[in-house]
């Protein structure tokens, strides 16, 4: 049995042991409220080796291995990473360019949420009863950072007003003909002004003047929601976009960052999105322990729907905050995407060796790994085999929100990381062994040798 050396978890350990306050070299500057945008960062330089040129162009793939390879980023650098991670920045954008586009997003989003504020205008602000005083406080400091940005706007030279002119006018003709459903709009506010202020309000981003920040999520949300109707707003999503707006600290990056990554994860907060990749966890469990998914799913368990908050918002409960935010960054990372892009090159380089042997039967061949089992599903593989003994002691749903609700906070990242790695690692070895049995060619160098991409993409010995 194959077993992970220690450096990827300690790589891992070594970048982040801080709390969430130090995210920035001044603490009280997280406390006040965000930004409506940060237009310096677009020049801005990434320190990571090999990953941004002269110009500022990022290599995307250098730039998802070192995240994967070395357990996230450190604090410093996660703001303008994420920003290329999540897809706001194009990573093929020189600074010039992002310099420009950031202008852009910024007069796109002032229009898109004045186009749903003149809409429906007794919806502008939120609407206290009083009882909330650090609610009420944070309408005050809300209010100051919008009277701040005005000034800014005014204080701008009369070529970048021009400029800006121009931008709004493009964006106006954009989104002119965008309509608004009245009665869907009102219900996604009244969910968003129940749910953001409850919104992570023991960190201390939103503690003090930075509790005008959760002002700010609202108007992000509210924005989402008017202009992406097929998806609107559900519960969970504030507690994503919280992410962003901590790790981004701008209202207008914030926006643009979550949009892309909703591109790609709306379906989960879909009925069918979801079921569909519960199917899969216990899918994979199946592959892994037989009996703990048999137990699971037996009548008196809902077959893995204690899973659901871990997979929705990415496990940001079960671990300490910073650790579930590193998490965060390497699931979005792709590492799986990246492995599986090996595994089709070293399965290619196999095709091309025996394409005139006789002994070549295309039918017959297995894919190496099931591209449905993401990163994402072995961490939760890799929780619920560590607790396997308590959860076959489980006999129906209360006792199995129970046990998911014991371990908020509880678990390890790095521990808990080099587990799922170790699950994934023999669970591709067992199905490249299925595929390559009997086809492997005879004095194979070693670096040819799919295992051994393998072995060396997770640091194994």
């Amino acid at each position: 049995m194959d077993n992970l050396s220690d450096g990827s978890a300690g790589r891992a350990a070594g970048q982040e042991t801080s709390s969430p306050d130090s995210h920035h070299p001044d603490v009280r500057s997280r406390r006040r409220v965000a930004a409506v945008s940060t237009a310096a960062l677009s020049a801005a330089r990434l320190t990571l080796p090999g990953v941004m040129d002269a110009e500022g162009r990022v290599d995307e793939s250098r730039l998802r291995m070192h995240i994967f390879k070395n357990g996230g980023v450190s604090p410093s650098e996660r703001g303008l990473v994420w920003r290329f991670l999540f897809g706001m920045y194009p990573c093929s954008s020189t600074a010039l360019e992002r310099s420009l586009l950031q202008e852009q997003l910024v007069v796109r989003y002032r229009v898109m949420k004045r186009k749903w504020q003149q809409f429906l205008p007794t919806a502008v602000r939120m609407h206290l009863n009083g009882t909330d005083a650090e609610l009420v406080a944070a309408v005050r400091f809300f209010d100051r950072r919008q009277s701040e940005a005005q000034r800014q706007t005014q204080d701008q030279s009369d070529d970048v007003r021009d400029r800006l002119a121009f931008l709004e006018l493009q964006a106006q003709i954009l989104f002119e003909r965008v309509t608004f459903d009245q009665t869907e709009l009102r219900e996604a506010i009244r969910i968003i002004d129940k749910d953001a202020p409850r919104t992570n309000r023991d960190l201390s981003y939103y503690q003090g003047e930075g509790s005008g920040n959760l002002l700010v999520l609202r108007d992000i949300l509210i924005t989402y929601a008017a202009f992406h109707p097929e998806v609107s707003y559900a519960q969970g999503m504030n507690d994503l976009c919280s992410r962003f707006l901590e790790v981004l600290d701008s209202e207008v990056d914030t926006f643009w960052s979550f949009s892309c990554y909703m591109e790609k994860f709306s379906r989960d907060f879909r009925a069918d999105g979801l079921h569909r990749k519960i199917e899969v966890e216990a899918a994979l469990l199946k592959e892994l322990d037989p009996q703990l998914y048999a137990h699971l799913v037996t009548d008196s368990m809902e077959s893995f729907t204690f899973c659901h908050r871990w997979l929705l918002l990415g496990f940001q409960r079960e671990f300490e905050h910073s650790d579930a935010l590193r998490l965060f960054e390497i699931l979005s990372c792709d590492h799986l995407e990246l492995i599986s892009q090996q595994v089709d090159r070293a399965r290619y380089q196999e095709r091309l060796a025996r394409k005139h042997s006789k002994e070549d039967n295309p039918e017959s061949e297995l894919p190496v790994v099931n591209t449905d089992f993401t990163f994402e599903l072995f961490i939760c593989a890799a929780i619920l085999l560590e607790n396997r003994e308590t959860l076959l002691q489980c006999r129906d749903d209360v006792q199995l929100i129970q046990f998911t609700s014991s371990l908020q906070g509880t678990l390890d990242l790095n521990s808990t990381l080099k587990k799922a790695e170790y699950h994934f690692y023999n669970y591709c070895k067992r199905c490249a062994w299925d595929y390559m049995k009997g086809h492997c060619r005879e004095h194979k160098s070693k670096e040819e040798d799919f295992l051994y991409q393998l072995r060396s993409f997770f640091v194994l010995k």
